[in-house]
């Protein structure tokens, strides 16, 4: 299920060591750009530089090809160098981390825009719009399925109300007597594109927001405050890699409260999914002194990464954080 280019985040790699407050943003920017594309540096095209990010002195830097990633990997030393600067600064590269984020396949029904598009086009659109998505082969039915992240799932749902919705404004100024059937249309458009993250209620007085059960554990550990609102009732459901989150008028809140809870659940995990990362820990094939161990490594690292989310599981321990902890934690557990 590719997309014929190698997703974003195989492509991206962690800079770490960027010089703050010296230069302004833009200009780190294109000194990074410049230092990754010199060939001395085992570099490449780069496609975009991410400078400032959520972590102090780190940048993202993704690049054309995907080979260039393994190529920059392997050079020992980066030193970043330019006459805007007054010295040399050791940069560390390390590779792009997973996000928190559990991959989400969706299945598409593209049966609603036969006859008024060629599907094989609209798919190839839908491709160069969300180049972070998988997509697998378009049936003859019109079914496809889709992978990615909860946002860029999103993105493309919006993306096709879109267009379903400019169908039926068409059918509407063309067709007078067949008013109700392009509303039909963009209803089972809807219920076959509506994803998982959010699913509204119609009374008003309940919303409902779906998300990784990773992103919940930390935003209920570190923001908590974002489930708490006068009159209104937070609980959640935790089923494997997904937590459903029902917001709920408690009889003191009107529908406006409600809905700006799920607003500020939606935009933190939203925020959250483009800055934590997440490493995994494996157990099962470890003797039981060493899972102690690695435990007793996990509880220094509470205390020594106060943003780092530690959760141990019996054949495994996550360690959930922004990529510059994640990556210190990395070393600390290969050498502790």
């Amino acid at each position: 299920m590719a997309t014929g280019r190698a997703a974003k985040s195989t492509r991206t790699v962690v800079i770490a060591g960027v010089p703050d407050g010296l230069l302004q943003d833009d200009v780190m920017a294109d000194i990074l750009t410049i230092h990754f594309q010199k060939s001395g540096n085992n570099g490449g095209d780069v496609e975009e530089v991410t400078y400032p990010t959520g972590n102090k002195g780190v940048a993202y830097v993704t690049f054309e090809d995907q080979e260039v990633v393994g190529s920059v990997l392997r050079k020992d030393d980066h030193r970043l160098e330019d006459k805007r600067l007054s010295q040399s600064y050791p940069l560390r590269v390390t590779p792009y981390c997973e996000k928190v984020f559990s991959s989400v396949t969706s299945v598409l029904s593209m049966g609603v825009f036969k006859g008024q598009f060629v599907l094989e086009d609209l798919v190839a659109e839908m491709k160069k719009q969300s180049r972070d998505l998988s997509f697998g082969p378009l049936h003859s039915d019109g079914w496809i399925a889709v992978q990615g992240s909860f946002p860029a799932i999103k993105a493309l749902r919006d993306f096709l109300l879109l267009k379903a919705k400019s169908l039926s404004e068409k059918d509407k100024r063309g067709e007078s007597k067949s008013h109700q059937r392009p509303r039909r249309r963009l209803q089972e458009h809807r219920s076959t594109t509506e994803m998982r993250n959010s699913v509204p209620d119609g009374d008003g007085g309940k919303e409902v927001v779906v998300l990784d059960t990773d992103i919940y554990h930390y935003m209920k550990h570190f923001f908590p405050w974002i489930f708490q609102e006068d009159g209104v009732v937070v609980s959640a459901v935790t089923d494997g890699d997904i937590t459903t989150v029902c917001v709920e008028n408690a009889g003191r809140a009107d529908a406006g409260q409600v809905s700006s809870v799920k607003k500020k659940i939606e935009d933190q995990s939203i925020k959250l999914h483009s800055t934590l990362r997440k490493i995994r820990i494996p157990l099962k094939e470890r003797t039981r002194d060493e899972k102690q161990r690695h435990k007793g490594v996990c509880e220094r690292l509470k205390s020594c990464y106060p943003q780092v989310l530690v959760v141990p599981y019996d054949a495994h321990i996550e360690v959930i954080g922004f990529s510059s902890d994640i990556f210190k934690v990395t070393e600390e557990m290969s050498t502790g």
